[in-house]
Formats: structure tokens, sequence, C-alpha cells
């Protein structure tokens, strides 16, 4: 029979790092999406004037984010912001998601025919009229597929913010483990977490491009 030392209350400290994973990654992907389509309009439409914004996102998108999140955690502390650990986890997950979420937006724009775009300004439209009804619907369409894996990659990305003091999912699993010693059971059981939360935002997903197809 199996036995373990696994409590109730040990699954609550677990459902609640959860919490905190979901926490972290809706404001992150906020904070992203917000600043990634800002910043993908105007690498889209004026590509030459945004190069430099192209290159600091560059940076961002290559450098390990473990070294992002020590860099300005330990910037927070030099400068003396009075900043909470969570917030510093939101901003920097938030400015990794939008390194990406920006080039996501970038080709879902640049991927609207111009033939469309032509035949909307043969029709009448003004340039913002084209943008606002031709442009971005497309366009969102396009690029929603790559953003939804940004949204379950930053999901997955939250359990770096342990290094900066957070109890998120997986570090209320390795405080569990010191304390019951079965990592196999405890580390099963987040990785169902997890999973639970990766599929329910994957269907979500899936339903909303379903629904789209159908108005189409």
């Amino acid at each position: 029979m199996l036995s373990t030392s696994l409590t109730m209350s040990d699954l609550l400290f677990l459902l609640h790092g959860a919490w905190v994973t979901l926490q972290l990654t809706f404001w992150a992907m906020l904070l992203g999406t917000i600043a990634g389509v800002v910043f993908g309009l105007l690498r889209a439409l004026m590509p030459n004037a945004s190069r430099p914004l192209g290159w600091v996102l560059d940076a961002f998108r290559s450098v390990p984010l473990l070294i992002q999140f020590v860099l300005f955690n330990s910037l927070k502390s030099i400068v003396g912001l009075d900043w909470s650990a969570f917030a510093v986890g939101c901003i920097v997950l938030g400015v990794y998601s939008a390194a990406f979420c920006t080039e996501i937006v970038r080709s879902g724009v640049l991927a609207v025919p111009m033939t469309v775009r032509r035949a909307a300004r043969s029709l009448g439209l003004t340039y913002s009229q084209d943008l606002r009804y031709i442009v971005f619907p497309m366009a969102t369409r396009i690029a929603f597929p790559g953003w939804l894996n940004v949204v379950l990659s930053t999901m997955k990305d939250t359990a770096l913010v342990m290094w900066i003091g957070i109890i998120e999912l997986l570090r209320a699993s390795q405080i569990v483990v010191t304390r019951i010693q079965e990592p196999l059971l405890v580390l099963c059981i987040a990785g169902l977490i997890y999973y639970v939360i990766s599929l329910v935002v994957s269907r979500l997903g899936a339903r909303l491009e379903t629904r789209w197809q159908e108005n189409d």
C-alpha cells in the first residue's frame, strides 16, 4: 500500500504557489502584450526609425532570463527602488515577453497582403481606416497562435523568479520536497498542475480560433 507524508496543507501550499504563478503570468503578459503591440506596430510601420528599438529588443531576447532577473534585482537595490520581488518579477517577465510579442505583432502586420490593403484604399478607406478595419483584424488572427505560445512559455519561465525570493509553484514544490523527502511524488503533482494550466490555456485559445473561423 502506498504511504506518503504529503498532507492537505502541502497540497494547499502547492496550489498557492500555482496561484502566484498565474498572477505573475497574467501581469507579465499584460505588460508584454501592450508593449509588444506598440513596439510591433512601430517596427512594422516605421522600420527605419524604430531600428534602435529593434537592437534593444534583440538584447532582451538574447540574454538569458535568469541573468536579467539577477541584474534588474541588483540594479533595483543600487538605485534604491523600493519595489517588491513580485513587482520585479512581473516587470522582467513583462519586458522579456514584450521582446517576443513585438516580433509576433510585426510579423502579423507584415503578413497582411499588400493587395488587400491596396483594394481597401481603392475603395476609399483612409490610411487609419485601413489599419483599423483591415490590417489590425487580420494581423490579430495571424499573430494569435504565436502570442499563445508566448503565454505558455512565460508561464513556465515564472519558475525562475525563485532566484529573487518569490515562492511560486516550483519553489513551493522544492520546499515541500525538503520537508517530506518525496521528490518524485511532489514534482509529479507540480508537473500535473503545470499541465492542467497549459491545457486550459490551449483549449481556450483553440476555441477562440474556432469561433473566428466560424465568423468568417
